[in-house]
């Protein structure tokens, strides 16, 4: 029995590594696992805990990852913004009534 055990969190685990492959989070993984692999969230939850504790520094760096790439996406998201205010004016709007 402990044997299958073991084999059944290394295979969670080993799920749990694709997941984070694919740039999936905590709670991502938790939903696919039991979606797709039909494995219970708190089993999903223990491991992933687990793993955060044996591996801090990977999880911490991937942490930084995800706020980095969010503000790069907000930006790219205001530079889309802007660009799309700009072509809906056309091109006279900026010239303002020069007409004398």
């Amino acid at each position: 029995m402990a044997e299958s055990s073991a084999s059944y969190i290394r295979m969670v685990q080993h799920l749990i590594e694709k997941c984070l492959i694919h740039k999936m989070n905590k709670d991502e993984c938790v939903e696919a696992l039991n979606k797709h692999a039909n494995i219970k969230p708190i089993v999903t939850s223990t491991v992933w805990a687990e793993l955060e504790k044996e591996n801090r520094e990977f999880f911490r760096l991937l942490r930084e990852g995800k706020g980095e790439r969010a503000s790069e996406m907000e930006a790219v998201q205001r530079m889309k913004n802007i660009i799309a205010m700009c072509t809906a004016k056309g091109p006279d709007d900026d010239k303002g009534d020069r007409s004398v």
